[in-house]
């Protein structure tokens, strides 16, 4: 209860250590072990889904129009490192966006753990290099729409609904597009957490007031940013189709997932003795946030599911053609798999007052909806990038393993590079005594 609480020392200093450092050095190294692995699997045929390639996969494919570049196995490589770049590059920049609206709100309850969302934008900067180099390296095997045929008339691959979208999908303005977003969501991170930091030493409510400022307009900036950037990086590669609801769709995957990091970094510090002002009210509304946002993600997919169903044009249900019978039907498991674990398991796991308060019931929700929107993402991306040479093997334990593991060592940098608790934030006070 609120009268209960002792107001325990606002001095934490995180503490990331060798012992740290070296298990997650031996998670990329073993990540690194296994795409070695993997390529070479691939390389020599192993692991191929080619004869999976049936009529209704081959037809499938055929939507997306002629021309499109023969598949090599290096295009599930360089598939996994864009699948992994984007999904930890929305995490990353939604730490940002929680934030921001909590500035916008002048909620007080967040400003004891905001450290954490704080330090996940710091990861930014190594998934814009991810993007680039992928899209430099293989983005004419990736994306469908680099065929410069598709908008020659007098090519045999010449294709008028592409090349009526060559205004937005041309490579000049794409890659100006790819480094805008980047660049803007670090640069005003950078300038959000010198704010947080100059707070710190000179307390004051200025910093406050300039911070309300900024994250007002990081919201305007990510209200368009997060709608043309999953345009761009995710459904670009059905460049055939398209969905007015796919930027939402994609912020609510995004969203949820960095709720869910957020969630289990509090958890994991408070297990480690840290965050000593955090209490169950706090996790309590954190595990509301997780419930309400997976209702909303599952709100937007049905929405977006149904006006296509009920609508039946071909250039709309080929995306679920694919995924539920095309290729051999080898996507449809983890269709299924990414609705269970993002839709079926939060709602029930955190229904009840209880379960929110419950590390343990916390952990395992977070997980859900970590994994769960891996698949999501999984199951936008590899369709269209490889098609019936898609599936789960070396390479994409790997890929996981490698981004995973440098997610978890940049966050943590960022942690021990300031006290973990913001002790001249204004609201502060109001989130030592937080109570629901």
């Amino acid at each position: 209860m609120a009268s209960a609480h002792a107001i325990p020392s606002l001095d934490e200093e995180f503490e990331f250590t060798a012992d740290s450092k070296r298990r997650l050095m031996i998670g990329i190294g073993a990540g690194v072990a296994l795409v070695a692995i993997g390529a070479y699997l691939l390389a020599a045929g192993v692991g191929s889904h080619e004869t999976h390639a049936v009529a209704s996969g081959a037809g499938a494919h055929e939507a997306h129009g002629g021309g499109h570049h023969a598949y090599k196995w290096t295009n599930r490589l360089w598939a996994n490192v864009w699948l992994n770049a984007v999904y930890f590059a929305g995490a990353s920049v939604v730490g940002m966006f929680f934030i921001s609206y909590n500035y916008l709100a002048q909620a007080g309850w967040s400003s004891a753990f905001k450290r954490i969302p704080e330090a996940l934008p710091a990861y930014l900067p190594f998934m814009g290099l991810a993007v680039f180099a992928v899209f430099f390296i293989a983005g004419g095997d990736l994306f469908h729409w680099t065929n410069a045929g598709l908008y020659d008339k007098a090519s045999a691959d010449y294709d008028p609904i592409i090349a009526g979208k060559a205004g937005f999908l041309n490579k000049p303005f794409y890659l100006i597009r790819i480094g805008l977003y980047f660049a803007l969501w670090y640069m005003m991170w950078r300038m959000m957490r010198s704010y947080s930091l100059q707070e710190d030493l000179e307390g004051g409510t200025s910093f406050y007031d300039k911070s309300i400022k900024l994250g007002t307009a990081f919201l305007l900036v990510f209200g368009v940013t997060s709608s043309t950037s999953a345009w761009d990086f995710v459904m670009s590669i059905d460049t055939h189709w398209f969905s007015t609801m796919f930027g939402w769709y994609t912020l609510a995957s995004w969203h949820v997932t960095g709720l869910a990091i957020i969630t289990l970094t509090v958890v994991a510090l408070k297990e480690q003795g840290y965050l000593k002002i955090v209490n169950e009210s706090h996790l309590h509304d954190l595990g509301k946030f997780m419930f309400a946002f997976s209702i909303f993600w599952t709100y937007v997919w049905f929405a977006q599911f149904m006006l296509i169903y009920y609508a039946n044009l071909p250039e709309e249900t080929i995306y679920f053609r694919e995924r539920f019978s095309g290729f051999g039907g080898i996507y449809k498991a983890p269709f299924f798999v990414s609705l269970f674990l993002n839709f079926v398991c939060p709602f029930l796991i955190l229904m009840t007052r209880d379960s929110k308060r419950t590390y343990l019931i916390l952990k395992l929700a977070g997980w859900c909806i970590i994994i769960g929107h891996y698949f999501d993402f999984y199951v936008n991306i590899m369709p269209g990038t490889v098609g019936e040479h898609g599936g789960f093997g070396p390479i994409e334990f790997g890929m996981i393993l490698i981004f995973a593991c440098g997610f978890i060592w940049t966050v943590s940098s960022q942690l021990a590079k300031a006290n973990l608790i913001p002790k001249n934030h204004p609201m502060l006070e109001e989130a030592i005594h937080h109570d629901i």
